[in-house]
């Protein structure tokens, strides 16, 4: 009897242990949803919200997701509750049958001791051959008493029952409780995990817009320099001011190599507009008259379509000449025409021009200064175009020309020597005028005029001195000065 009692003790001690572990995790799960609905105010979709930018929908969002949030928990929280105090009331009425059945454990015992003493005294008095009165009573009381002790028996027992099944309860409570806790902290794992990587996805749509927005700015700055570039390409082109073109690396490879550059030379190019000498130049510097052999073609009309490489018929002169198709004669504009031609690859360009400085020339030198390329402005033909002003000039004596015809066959050698000088000297400064006003109407710097003949020319190449030298000495020493100083190696 003494063993049942103990075996419903501890069974009741293991319901309340049971009962206390169960409102432990209780309380674990319920510290859970507050700090989750603490650290948690944004939900994985609010936060992909918000990275979109639409914050008043996103707090919506947010304020329902926190209201579904919070009834769920409520609604865990209060099933939990249920579950614990339907363990506990079964843990009350183990605990009050262990009771009831215990205090009819104490009751029996001492009825049982009163009995097992009347028993040793009846046997006592049977020994001494001593029959109580009351034999059969006391023997029936025993008889119920026996009774009553099994009766307490199966009710210890039952107790004993109902608290193995109030603990097995217990424990699959707990067991299910300590899962639901688990899946509640791997959701507020995984719930962590997504609003981290919902965070680091705002974050990334905020660079994102951060960055989209200095793109567009940038972009728009881009289009407003367009713009501005285009209205002022359109003025200019209203102006008469043409745009100019720059040549990429591949085509500036791909010209040195079409025209014969090579390293060591020094590359002398000859431009201007048709019929404004440029072959009878070329040859003149190369120390050739015009009818020499290896001399380059000449003509009234333009002889040249495409450029032209001379090299220098003395072999101790690292020079190269290039003769370049005329402008005005390719269908090519003026200020497509340095381009078009390939003069950005030259060392120096010589600007040519017979009786008016035009445009082209004027295209050719801005260009030169773009692409840093030393240039020389040259008239050619000055011979011819001082003996027609000396001609127009006359002796000054009579109006009429028949007259004057007659006085220029009459004249002395000193007057026509005068008339000479006279019409040189007008020419060089008409000349020189012209282009420094011409220069400086374009916004270029003034630079000198070299006044040659191709005759003269030649003469002084070959080392000749000659009487109708003007500008020609001056020109070959400031060229190959130029030469010697900026050589390409």
């Amino acid at each position: 009897m003494r063993a049942n009692t103990d075996a419903a003790t501890e069974a009741f001690r293991m319901a309340q242990e049971a009962s206390r572990r169960i409102e432990a995790q209780l309380s674990i799960m319920e510290e859970s949803f507050r700090r989750r609905n603490r650290q948690d105010p944004y939900s994985t979709e609010d936060t992909r919200s918000m990275a979109d930018g639409d914050f008043r929908s996103t707090e919506l969002n947010r304020q329902e997701t926190e209201s579904e949030e919070r009834r769920r928990a409520e609604e865990d929280v209060s099933r939990a509750l249920e579950e614990r105090s339907r363990a506990i009331i079964e843990a009350d009425r183990a605990r009050q049958e262990e009771d009831d059945a215990l205090q009819a454990l104490r009751g029996a015992e001492v009825t049982a001791s009163g009995a097992r003493i009347e028993q040793q005294m009846a046997e006592v008095n049977l020994r001494k051959g001593i029959r109580p009165k009351n034999a059969t009573a006391a023997l029936k009381k025993a008889e119920d008493m026996t009774r009553e002790q099994d009766q307490l028996i199966r009710q210890v027992n039952e107790a004993r029952r109902r608290a193995d099944e109030a603990r097995q309860f217990a424990e699959e409570r707990t067991k299910e409780l300590r899962e639901s806790m688990r899946e509640l902290q791997e959701d507020a794992k995984k719930a962590r995990e997504e609003r981290a990587e919902a965070e680091a996805e705002a974050r990334k749509a905020r660079e994102n817009e951060r960055e989209a927005r200095r793109a567009q700015e940038e972009a728009e700055k881009a289009a407003t320099a367009a713009r501005e570039a285009r209205e002022e390409v359109e003025r200019q082109l209203r102006e008469g001011i043409r745009p100019m073109l720059v040549p990429t690396q591949a085509q500036y490879e791909a010209t040195k190599q079409r025209l014969g550059y090579r390293p060591g030379f020094f590359h002398f190019a000859v431009a201007g507009i048709a019929g404004s000498g440029k072959s009878s130049l070329i040859n003149a510097l190369r120390g050739l008259r015009n009818k020499d052999r290896g001399a380059a073609p000449t003509g009234v009309v333009e002889t040249t379509s495409d450029v032209v490489r001379y090299p220098d018929p003395s072999a101790d002169m690292p020079y190269v000449w290039y003769d370049v198709p005329g402008a005005g004669t390719l269908n090519i504009p003026d200020w497509q025409y340095f381009t078009e031609q390939g003069l950005y690859i030259f060392n120096c360009i010589i600007v040519i021009f017979d009786n008016r400085f035009t445009a082209t020339d004027i295209a050719i030198l801005r260009n030169c200064v773009r692409f840093q390329i030393p240039a020389f402005i040259v008239r050619s033909k000055s011979g011819q175009h001082i003996q027609n002003l000396a001609n127009d000039i006359g002796s000054g004596d009579d109006d009429d020309d028949d007259d004057d015809d007659d006085d220029d066959d009459d004249e002395d050698p000193e007057g026509k020597l005068k008339r000479m000088a006279r019409a040189r000297d007008r020419y060089l400064r008409d000349t020189r005028a012209s282009v420094a006003r011409n220069l400086e109407e374009a916004g270029l710097l003034a630079q000198r005029v070299y006044v040659v003949d191709k005759d003269a020319l030649v003469k002084v190449v070959k080392g000749r001195k000659s009487h109708e030298c003007i500008d020609e000495e001056d020109l070959l020493r400031d060229m190959f000065a130029l030469a010697d100083t900026n050589g390409d190696s």
